[in-house]
């Protein structure tokens, strides 16, 4: 398995524009397409502007047939514009909680 982990810095007062826009998209991502087994959204304690999505998907042509959904173009179509910075973490899933 495959996984990303989007560190993402947004601009002051875009938060609830965010999550308006990223919380469905983690919802349909999980629910409609087979290859993404996990996608989380967490909120940094300390700095409620900062976000962290946590995706897991079968490889990364999974990965790839997420970003040509309709819930993913319709997000980032509005969460563009509200990120102040953004970095990627890619690594190989090794071990998952059987329980998830």
């Amino acid at each position: 398995m495959y996984s990303i982990i989007v560190k993402t810095k947004l601009k002051p007062g875009k938060t609830d524009e965010f999550l308006a826009a990223m919380l469905p998209n983690a919802e349909a991502s999980v629910r409609d397409e087979s290859g993404c087994h996990t996608f989380d959204v967490l909120q940094d304690k300390a700095d409620p502007e900062l976000f962290w999505l946590y995706e897991i998907y079968q490889d990364e042509a999974a990965l790839a047939d997420h970003k040509l959904t309709p819930h993913y173009k319709a997000s980032r179509a509005v969460v563009t514009d509200l990120i102040a910075e953004q970095s990627v973490i890619r690594a190989d899933v090794l071990a998952v909680n059987p329980k998830r």
